[in-house]
């Protein structure tokens, strides 16, 4: 166990898997108190069926796991199911990290709503998985957990902190796409455009009261979905270098959270 994050206190969304789970043990193995929220997924309308069986798997799974895990290597950390579409999530997130832990120091809005949805007439994508058409529903879902359920995050976080006189705190947000969009994953890729934009908006409005707001943008990385065809589109990509695992990525945003980070704000670091 490390120290230098010792009785800060974090809330990690999508903890239950993938980059949010590696990011909560990261925290925690540095010394904060961390609250993972997190939402099971099983249908085929939230998961797609031709997904690998282990990502399905992982997605399904409540956050018990990486509580037990973290408890087992001497750190602090609870679990909160809760579905970020629901605008009532935020301060019941924030009210049970306040009452299990204290003051809430480090936000990392991990959760995502994506899925791979177009504007064309493709039934399936470059790499030969199923593709759906763009719907209310595809939209709704990316625009509301990454793009809103981030902002409500950030703004529960502010308010709260600005309350109590606070002179230290940490966002960071997780995103994809880019200025040209996403295509064959538009509505992920919409809502993670809304995400960095309330993020760097956060990181100026928010810079004077001592917290930095940043955004990760990771390359591929296996939480489960990278198949045989993902893991030869990134071999032969002039833009991805390899695929990352989860722990990876969670380094980069443990050090974001950190003290050495105090002057990194208002920053899409995009990683290799």
């Amino acid at each position: 166990m490390h120290s230098e994050l010792s009785q800060r206190v974090a809330i990690v969304t999508g903890g239950n898997h993938g980059i949010g789970a590696a990011t909560a043990r990261a925290l925690a193995t540095r010394g904060a108190r961390v609250l993972l929220s997190y939402l099971r997924l099983t249908s085929t309308v939230d998961v797609d069926a031709e997904l690998p069986s282990r990502y399905r798997s992982e997605v399904a799974r409540d956050a018990s796991e990486v509580v037990a895990t973290i408890r087992a290597s001497g750190g602090s950390a609870e679990a909160v199911e809760a579905d970020l579409r629901d605008p009532a999530t935020p301060a019941r997130l924030f009210d049970a990290a306040e009452t299990l832990f204290g003051p809430v120091e480090i936000l990392v809005n991990n959760a995502t709503g994506g899925g791979r949805d177009t504007f064309g007439p493709g039934t399936s994508d470059r790499l030969g998985r199923g593709l759906q058409r763009l719907s209310a529903e595809s939209a709704t879902r990316a625009l509301e957990v990454d793009g809103r359920g981030s902002a409500l995050m950030i703004a529960e976080f502010a308010q709260r902190y600005i309350a109590r006189r606070a002179s230290w705190g940490r966002i960071i947000g997780l995103t994809s796409g880019g200025d040209m969009g996403f295509p064959e994953e538009v509505s992920y890729g919409a809502g993670k455009a809304a995400l960095v934009n309330f993020a760097m908006s956060a990181a100026l409005e928010l810079g004077p009261f001592g917290i930095t707001s940043n955004v990760v943008y990771p390359p591929v990385t296996d939480t489960g979905w990278v198949s045989s065809e993902v893991e030869h589109f990134v071999r032969n990509s002039r833009e991805h270098f390899h695929i990352a695992q989860p722990e990876e990525v969670a380094e980069v945003i443990a050090y974001l959270a950190s003290d050495a980070a105090g002057l990194i704000t208002g920053n899409v670091i995009h990683l290799r």
